[in-house]
């Protein structure tokens, strides 16, 4: 792993949830790490439970990917690196709400964090991974990407965006040595799914496991260009994709 994909790795949003799953499961690989997220307690935190786990050196960044400079900030915090493998997870929405209930302003950060910063670092971080002829990216993104969503136009809308990203980046640089995946997920049991469902307090039934989710990417790293997490064809067509565009809408959409 360290060979394809090392010395070092970056997870985007690796403090909580997914992204921590990676963290660790990365580690155990041998990988030295940079975290990056936003809540630096929570990122500490992380780094330090990761360092006394796994004796892996971790760097930690703390970063909001919604600002303009972000991605800068990211290069500049590791230009000593060498960086194999990228992991851009931050990309949730604690939120649900009608597109005209919310401001302008919170619709244009997620754009920015799941579309400009993910394409900026990306294309920072590929480059060199192109130039050494080895390499790994995975985007991770989700269900609400394969079709429209009411009170998830702009979240979904992002995702389809990490979706074709990835897809397109694995045309083009599996020629290259660099290994490309979109990870979908679904209902993933996540500190973010809870705070949308306002519910931290209570379990939930019926939910992927971030653990197994990670592990699952990992291991299919090299068979992109999508792996559907938890699906029973996981390297198969979207689940709504025998249905029209419009049947597809309605299915995502029950209410």
């Amino acid at each position: 792993m360290t060979d394809k994909y090392g010395p070092w790795g970056i997870v985007a949003g690796g403090s909580d949830g997914v992204g921590a799953a990676f963290a660790e499961a990365m580690a155990a690989r041998g990988i030295n790490l940079v975290l990056v997220a936003r809540r630096v307690p929570l990122l500490e935190s992380a780094a330090d439970v990761i360092r006394r786990r796994y004796g892996v050196q971790v760097r930690t960044v703390p970063l909001d990917l919604a600002t303009d400079d972000a991605p800068v900030e990211l290069a500049d915090a590791t230009a000593d690196l060498e960086i194999g493998l990228l992991v851009y997870n931050a990309g949730s929405d604690d939120s649900t709400a009608d597109f005209l209930d919310r401001e302008p302003a919170d619709h244009l950060r997620l754009v920015r964090r799941n579309c400009v910063s993910a394409l900026e670092t990306v294309h920072h971080f590929g480059a060199p991974m192109a130039l050494r002829g080895r390499g790994g990216v995975i985007l991770v993104t989700s269900g609400a990407a394969w079709a429209g969503g009411a009170t998830r136009a702009t979240y979904g809308a992002t995702k389809a965006f990490g979706l074709v990203l990835a897809e397109s980046l694995w045309a083009e640089w599996r020629a290259h040595g660099v290994d490309v995946l979109a990870l979908v997920l679904g209902r993933t049991d996540t500190p973010s799914l809870h705070r949308l469902l306002g519910d931290e307090d209570q379990p939930l039934g019926g939910l992927a496991d971030p653990v197994e989710a990670a592990e699952e990417a990992l291991t299919h790293l090299g068979d992109g260009p999508t792996w559907i997490s938890g699906s029973a064809d996981p390297a198969g067509a979207s689940p709504v994709g025998a249905l029209s565009r419009r049947d597809a809408v309605l299915a995502m959409n029950p209410r």
